[in-house]
């Protein structure tokens, strides 16, 4: 069935992981939840197997060792997302109880990863969600109607189109809403009262014409903090969410794994064998790794790339430079492919962008590869040529 997505939702690609979850799964659980709190930690977090090992998670400790050994698993479990563990427990607790649950961050720090997750681990179905837009409208977060049906047999419930929140709430499941900040106040008010009454009126229908909220519903927003000022939500509103800040990844090794985690995912699916050498990831991570410390000191925007530089982006070069080694190289992943894969994915403005990967390129890269050799010289000729292409 995945191999007919191009990509499958977390539950579908990790249904055998989640069966054997559930089957396993003795904790309490809150209203309709398919998994205890622990085991939705445990899907998101990973675990391995209870084997007696006395090596354990530098983030866990002796607290990671023992959530494995009560559980008794008898298999290991991968890490899905890569961040501190309190802010998955605490997103998890918040969903356990009546409030919702805001995710917000800078772009690129696995807001939306993180919430499709924790729906798909509590609901099994992750893809009940709304796009916060411009032109997102109260309908979308309510219902609408089927013109046709309406003209043949009137307004009715079998008429009438839930929105994907409006079925969370008959299922009592979790909805998902992307990009608030994106949606305009009154959408946002019309958020308010589903979050605080938990049911929708339906003023069109004489009888039948209340939607209420089935245990277990509960709403996971993600908000842009780079979106600050385009659609501010009100107090009302905030009050009725639980924050969690989705910090940067700023830990080289934890950035490096969630590369590695997301490159893997890619090689299956295009069914490649590539391999990544160690070294050219670490030239990745030091040159976003620099990019960023440029970007921290400079005193305006014309000196910073318009790119957020986030570990998200990361994947992207690597990905662009994976395939275009792939389909145009010899594929053997090199050091001037990558270069010119970062140019080409962070250089958006000219001629802005293209000076600040000029300076870095010949202030930095070009020392670091006189000092250091090894890819770097190879970096540094593949960043000239794809900056001259550019310019």
């Amino acid at each position: 069935m995945t191999a007919e997505m191009l990509r499958a939702p977390a539950e579908v690609k990790y249904a055998d992981e989640l069966d054997w979850l559930e089957s396993v799964d003795d904790g309490p659980k809150p209203f309709s939840w398919r998994l205890s709190p622990r085991m939705v930690r445990l899907f998101i977090l990973g675990s391995q197997r209870s084997d007696g090992s006395a090596s354990f998670r530098a983030s866990g400790g002796a607290r990671e060792k023992h959530l494995r050994t009560s559980f008794g698993l008898d298999r290991g479990v991968d890490q899905k997302w890569f961040g501190e563990a309190s802010l998955v427990e605490r997103a998890i607790v918040t969903l356990a109880s009546d409030r919702g649950l805001l995710l917000i961050g800078d772009p690129g720090t696995g807001k939306s990863w993180l919430a499709e997750l924790l729906a798909a681990a509590i609901s099994r179905d992750s893809t009940l969600v709304v796009q916060g837009t411009a032109g997102t409208t109260e309908d979308h977060i309510k219902y609408s109607w089927n013109v046709s049906m309406v003209i043949a047999q009137g307004q009715s419930r079998k008429s009438m189109i839930p929105s994907p929140i409006m079925t969370a709430m008959e299922r009592g499941m979790i909805g998902r809403f992307e990009e608030l900040t994106r949606s305009t106040s009154d959408v946002q008010d019309a958020l308010i009262s589903i979050l605080s009454e938990k049911y929708v009126s339906i003023p069109e229908l004489d009888s039948d014409n209340t939607v209420f909220a089935q245990p277990g519903f509960s709403i996971i927003a993600t908000a842009n903090s780079r979106d600050r000022g385009v659609n501010d939500l009100s107090s009302a509103l905030k009050r009725r969410f639980n924050f969690v800040r989705i910090p940067v990844v700023t830990n080289k090794r934890s950035e490096a794994d969630i590369v590695r985690f997301r490159t893997a995912e890619l090689l299956r699916r295009h069914q490649i064998e590539l391999d990544v050498p160690p070294t050219l990831l670490d030239i990745l991570l030091q040159s976003f790794a620099d990019l960023r410390a440029t970007a921290a000191s400079a005193t305006s925007d014309d000196e910073k790339l318009e790119s957020a530089l986030s570990t998200a982006e990361q994947i992207g070069v690597l990905e662009d430079a994976i395939l275009h080694s792939q389909f145009f190289g010899e594929r053997v992943l090199g050091a001037g492919a990558l270069a010119g894969s970062l140019v080409g994915s962070l250089a958006r403005r000219s001629p802005e962008d293209l000076a600040i990967l000029n300076k870095y390129w010949h202030g930095v890269v070009e020392p670091r590869s006189k000092k250091d050799g090894g890819l770097w010289p190879d970096f540094l000729e593949g960043g000239r040529q794809a900056i001259a292409t550019l310019s």
